[in-house]
């Protein structure tokens, strides 16, 4: 008995301990150098829940609709038009090198002839085929990235609500959902456990029959780390593969954070990728005619290249597998403003600090040249500041015309650099123009508090 007891104290020390190494994975430069440089991704949200255009999963969770007739959407969901090819097409168009298939969301619907669940498009739809492979085939004709999301929670097997998350211990039984917790609150640790061996052998099958390069996934929030073993997990998915990316909903055992919806004001630590939706619905929703112009879109994807993130831009097929009109030209007019100005984006690194330029700026990978981004026409003159260098040239990318700049105030032989003034362009980019500063030598930055000048 004390033995067993012991065991039982050993095994709790070792889920503790393994809890804590919240966000405590090592960066590894050799699998993420492909994410490091490819600035855009494209995400699809599609399900069956674009059948009656509501939305995904949580539509049911909400009690917006019935369980029931949520899931009778299956019958209308025909990818009759399905044309990954033509997808692939379009993303690598817009400027993308990735893109992130929903394989599964919430409400456990599987894209693919999974063997675990009969919950899947193949068995339960007229699509009556796996989604996931031709997708994966087209991207890599096309020399994309293969992103698969999967939802760790899954609303619709009956072994996930076994047991309560931490944080869900004082909340009373009666206000917990029942898709999420035990009804009756008796926690169940043997089904809890037949669930991971559910969400274990779905991610196998995906990771070794398509290899990913990178799994994107979302909703770990209901359970704590322990709860879901999640460094036995990241050690799993990477001996599967070793080469596959985890985005940061791994309870922090991923390797890039997902900030979404908001562009982030400060910089996130780390690597990361801003997720946001070209109008207000990850999914198809016919009613959501919010979009973001082009315009909008292209500043945003300015602002996160500039703190050194991808942008991961999201759109919503219908269930015939097309691509909504307002969407497609969203990502063409992407596409032909990455073209045009595809220098000051690939590859590039973090732009300058906050404060030497009013906008976003990204800086060639050899710090020889200064983008900077003109979100704002200027009134007079385009304003750099703290830069020693010497100016080779400034030209306007993608039409190479070339303008005027002087140099102002500063304490050269204190090696205080005066405020660069640029002239500004004759003509704008229709969405956003960028200038390119080139300089003599690698960037040598001045970023100080400045102070008296005692020696003249």
């Amino acid at each position: 008995m004390n033995k067993i007891i012991g065991c039982i104290l050993l095994l709790f020390i070792s889920l503790q301990t393994h809890a804590q190494k919240v966000d405590k994975v090592p960066y590894d430069s050799a699998r993420m150098k492909w994410f490091e440089e490819a600035k855009l991704g494209i995400f699809i949200h599609w399900g069956i829940y674009a059948v009656n255009g509501i939305g995904e999963s949580w539509s049911f969770y909400n009690k917006e609709i019935s369980y029931k007739d949520y899931m009778a959407q299956s019958k209308g969901f025909t990818a009759s038009k399905y044309n990954p090819e033509e997808w692939a097409k379009l993303f690598k168009e817009a400027g993308a090198n990735y893109a992130v298939l929903t394989t599964k969301h919430h409400d456990g619907v599987a894209l693919w002839n999974t063997k675990q669940s009969e919950l899947n498009v193949v068995k339960q739809t007229p699509a009556k085929r796996d989604l996931v492979g031709p997708y994966c085939e087209a991207l890599r004709k096309q020399g994309l990235k293969v992103g698969l999301y999967f939802s760790h929670l899954d609303w619709s097997q009956p072994d996930y609500a076994s047991v309560t998350s931490p944080g869900e211990i004082n909340t009373p039984t009666e206000k917990r959902n029942p898709f999420s917790y035990p009804p009756q609150g008796k926690d169940d640790t043997v089904r809890w456990n037949k669930f991971l061996n559910f969400h274990r052998s779905q991610l196998k099958e995906l990771s070794l029959q398509y290899k990913p390069d990178l799994l994107w996934f979302d909703g770990d929030w209901e359970r704590s780390a322990a709860q879901w073993r999640m460094w036995e997990l990241r050690d799993s998915l990477l001996k599967w593969d070793p080469k596959v990316i985890l985005n940061a909903r791994m309870q922090g055992y991923g390797d890039y954070l997902t900030p979404e919806q908001g562009v982030p004001i400060v910089k996130p630590g780390g690597m990361w990728e801003f997720c946001v939706t070209t109008n207000d619905s990850w999914g198809y929703q016919p009613k959501d005619r919010n979009f973001k112009t082009p315009r909008q879109i292209i500043n945003m994807f300015a602002e996160t290249i500039s703190m050194g993130g991808n942008l991961l831009l999201d759109i919503g097929p219908k269930a015939d597998g097309t691509i909504e009109d307002e969407q497609v030209k969203i990502l063409k007019e992407l596409g032909r403003w990455n073209k045009k100005h595809a220098e000051a984006v690939y590859p590039t690194v973090a732009g300058l600090p906050f404060g030497h330029f009013y906008g976003p700026t990204t800086i060639s990978n050899d710090s020889t040249v200064i983008y900077l981004f003109l979100i704002a026409q200027p009134w007079d003159n385009i304003t750099l500041k703290g830069i020693r260098n010497k100016v080779k040239s400034i030209r306007v990318v993608g039409t190479g015309d070339t303008l005027a700049y002087y140099k102002n105030g500063g304490a050269s032989w204190l090696n205080i650099p005066g405020v660069l003034y640029i002239s500004k362009p004759t003509k704008y980019d229709e969405n956003l123009t960028v200038v390119a500063v080139d300089l003599e030598g690698k960037l040598d930055l001045y970023h100080d508090a400045g102070g008296a000048v005692e020696k003249n």
